[in-house]
């Protein structure tokens, strides 16, 4: 038996968690100003992330995935902001006895500050252990087939919300979290968005598209751009009434799709005369957690030699 980890950012089970989040990400304690504007968000949202909730229902459907095909698995879920702790987590295989760990960030973009973070978070815990866990740490599968076709399938899907007359206007704004410019240089985050893109834009017809990134913090320096409300009032400004965003650098719902996406930029597309729509999050789709497994049974047979048990 090994231990499937599934790895995410994390967000608040609850508004009495938003403090906690905050303090982990910026390793002091908010302001009351900046606390109380978090947590309106959340409160516009449902009063939590379903993040956690979504990650556990991925991990259980990998883990099943896995099973069909002959490999057993038993799943867990760490996070980098929220609980359970990516330390926590690992306590408990520890403690339930299982010393192989396959962990997979949930997050398809190769960076320092999304997949590298959580694997230096991993070792940094493992190293507690003195060497009692083997590791294999799954990145790069922003490539793979299924992902890219899953993501056309969504974009296939929100193409319906928009009246047929009107489809093959439709722009699409491909979109992922902005990062500050001084921690990806010579990163592949910005190379494998462009990559991504390009792969799903492959296989369908042709429709006009952009990319933007969105999100951006309040931290110092400057932020890869553009960001989505400058590419708005662009298109706004090409007489482009009809976008539909596709976050292809998120899996889950989560706050920047539910706030940042579905109200924050409908209100700026609203005030520029756009109508403006979204694909719907990969969360547990079939074809999502179909590509999820080919993504971990090809990195088990290369790195371990491991065909199925």
């Amino acid at each position: 038996m090994r231990a499937l980890l599934l790895l995410a950012f994390g967000g608040p089970r609850s508004l009495d968690e938003v403090e906690f989040l905050l303090t982990r990400l910026f390793k002091k304690k908010p302001s009351p100003d900046v606390l109380e504007r978090v947590i309106e968000r959340y409160r516009l949202i449902g009063g939590r992330s379903p993040l956690p909730e979504i990650t556990y229902s991925q991990a259980r459907a990998l883990e099943n995935k896995l099973k069909e095909n002959g490999y057993r698995f038993k799943s867990y879920v760490g996070m980098r902001y929220g609980h359970p702790l990516i330390e926590e987590t690992l306590d408990r295989i520890l403690r339930e006895g299982i010393l192989e760990i396959v962990a997979l960030p949930m997050t398809p973009l190769r960076s320092p500050e999304s997949t590298g973070a959580y694997v230096e978070e991993l070792n940094r815990v493992i190293e507690r252990t003195k060497g009692l866990f083997r590791l294999l740490c799954i990145e790069g599968w922003h490539l793979h087939p299924l992902f890219l076709e899953a993501v056309r399938e969504k974009i296939r899907e929100g193409l319906l919300e928009f009246a047929a007359e009107d489809r093959k206007k439709v722009h699409l704004i491909f979109t992922a979290h902005s990062l500050p410019k001084s921690m990806i240089e010579n990163d592949l985050y910005v190379e494998d968005m462009r990559a991504s893109v390009k792969g799903v834009l492959k296989g369908m017809e042709s429709f006009s598209w952009r990319i933007a990134y969105q999100s951006k913090g309040a931290g110092p320096g400057e932020w890869i751009g553009p960001d989505v409300e400058s590419v708005l009032a662009e298109l706004a400004g090409q007489n482009v009434k009809e976008a539909l965003i596709v976050p292809i650098g998120f899996v889950s719902d989560h706050i920047e799709i539910l706030y940042d996406i579905d109200m924050l930029y409908q209100k700026k597309a609203a005030s520029l005369g756009m109508v403006l729509k979204r694909t719907q999050s990969l969360n547990v789709s079939e074809k999502f957690i179909e590509a999820l497994a080919d993504t971990v049974e090809e990195h088990l047979k290369r790195a371990w030699g491991v065909q199925s048990l």
